[in-house]
């Protein structure tokens, strides 16, 4: 190889993360259907190409060395930019994109995005449909960093994104809640931020990778934090904390007394959510797109998504 544009191929970057991702060198070969020696000679021609060691070869295992790991990082991006230019192309000439990828909010109804996929399908696109789950700045990162086309459930906020379309879903209240057997299903209300601190919070990671947003978390508090809505619900019902969840979603334990709300000292918070498309390199709304954009016109369609929770 004579330069590193020869080197860092997407064959050869493909490669770099089949070899990271099976953890040796032989298993790759075998998973690309090459000789080992004909794969550990293009590994030593791309880091002659660059100047670097990519894998640490002295233990049992490939392990990618710190600039390895650089460059898995940036070649998995890509990896994906070329995908996403081959994608545009193909939508370009037929008018449906081959996949619609969708950003949906923890707090978004799975039924209702279910029953929206089932319509979808139901008039034979060629788009295939991918379902991403968001939680807080998470959402709308997905689509303003091109991973997503269609985020549904985005906290209301301002961006200065170029090309950023975004439309109004509707508002969700927040509220507080605990299993009746924790300890503060019992104190007087409403319960000060003091009497709070003493006691677990059940908290929902941000999936932005951009940023570290938390709701409702106090300075000194102990923290359980989790991947999605249903497992912070699930917790808070196990009387492992407390916390704020949509009241929609709880709705269902409340009624059953499986859950109780409890005042907090605290504004009430209703959160304003949005549906975002476009952004920076995104042409006009394909076939696809524009169908997803017309359910979500709908009134209904929109308070579904925000109130169905109770059929899952």
């Amino acid at each position: 190889m004579q330069n590193t544009r020869d080197a860092l191929t997407p064959e050869n970057l493909a490669m770099l993360q089949s070899i990271a991702e099976t953890g040796s060198f032989a298993a790759a070969a075998r998973q690309l259907g090459v000789v080992p020696s004909a794969l550990t000679y293009r590994v030593r021609q791309i880091e002659d190409a660059l100047d670097v060691l990519l894998f640490d070869r002295s233990a049992r295992h490939a392990r990618p060395t710190d600039a390895g790991m650089e460059l898995l990082r940036e070649g998995k991006r890509l990896l994906e930019d070329v995908d996403a230019i081959a994608n545009r192309v193909r939508r370009v000439a037929t008018g449906w994109e081959p996949q619609l990828t969708l950003s949906v909010d923890g707090v978004i109804s799975p039924t209702t995005m279910l029953e929206l996929v089932e319509a979808f399908y139901a008039l034979g696109p060629p788009t295939r449909v991918k379902w991403r789950d968001g939680i807080l700045g998470g959402t709308a990162e997905a689509l303003t960093s091109g991973q997503a086309d269609l985020a549904i459930g985005v906290a209301v906020g301002a961006s200065n994104v170029a090309g950023l379309q975004s439309a109004p879903l509707g508002e969700v209240r927040f509220i507080f809640v605990v299993a009746p057997h924790h300890p503060l299903a019992k104190v007087p209300e409403p319960i000060s931020d003091t009497t709070l601190r003493e006691h677990r919070a059940i908290a929902v990671a941000d999936s932005a990778r951009r940023s570290n947003v938390t709701m409702g978390i106090l300075a000194g508090q102990d923290v359980l934090t989790v991947d999605n809505m249903r497992a912070k619900i699930h917790a808070q019902l196990r009387g492992l904390g407390g916390g704020f969840l949509p009241e929609p979603m709880v709705r269902p334990y409340l009624e059953a007394g499986h859950l109780v709300e409890r005042q907090v000292a605290r504004p009430a918070r209703n959160v304003r959510l949005s549906y975002q498309w476009g952004g920076p390199g995104h042409a006009a709304p394909g076939r696809a797109l524009q169908w997803w954009l017309s359910q979500l016109q709908s009134d209904a369609t929109r308070r579904a998504l925000l109130e169905n929770h109770h059929q899952f």
